[in-house]
Formats: C-alpha cells, structure tokens, sequence
C-alpha cells in the first residue's frame, strides 16, 4: 500500500491539495489500482498487438467532399457591423 508520503507526492505532481482523510482514501484507491497493473503484468501478453480502442473505431463523419461556399453578399448581411469585405469586431479591451 502507498504511504503517506508517496500520495501527497503524486497529489503535487498532479497539484492537488489533499486533506488528512483524502491523503488516507487516495492511498487505499491507487494502492488498489496499482494492484490491478500487477495483475495486468503477469499475463503472457506475447503476439498481442497494442491497441488504442477495445473496439474498431470507424469514421463516423462525412466524406469531407468540396462543396460550392454562401456568397460573400449572403453571409454578410447576418452581419451586425460589416468593415469592407468582412465583419467588424471591437478591438481587445473596447467596451
């Protein structure tokens, strides 16, 4: 079981400011999962190739296909303040 000491190191790597009771729970916590990696480590994993996703993952968007754009005239008239040939946005810090 991680220590004391071990926690509160891993809750500054991970900026954490932990209590007396937190220190003591995340100890019996990542002690448990710690032990599950051990178990993890004694399988013969050999010929496994490494995944990303227990499952295929497949594309689910759209085929990105060039399509015709809104004319320029179009898009600018939802503008609430147009500047030339774009919108007008106030400058950082205006009010």
């Amino acid at each position: 079981m991680l220590d004391h000491a071990q926690v509160l190191h891993v809750a500054r790597l991970a900026r954490l400011e932990l209590s007396d009771d937190e220190v003591g729970r995340m100890a019996a916590e990542l002690s448990h999962v710690l032990d599950h990696i051990e178990k993890i480590r004694e399988l013969d994993l050999d010929g496994v190739p490494p995944t990303s996703h227990v499952i295929d993952v497949v594309n689910v968007l759209r085929a990105d296909v060039p399509a015709p754009s809104l004319a320029r005239e179009v898009i600018l008239a939802a503008a609430p303040e147009r500047l030339n040939d774009g919108f007008g946005v106030p400058s950082p810090g205006a009010a």
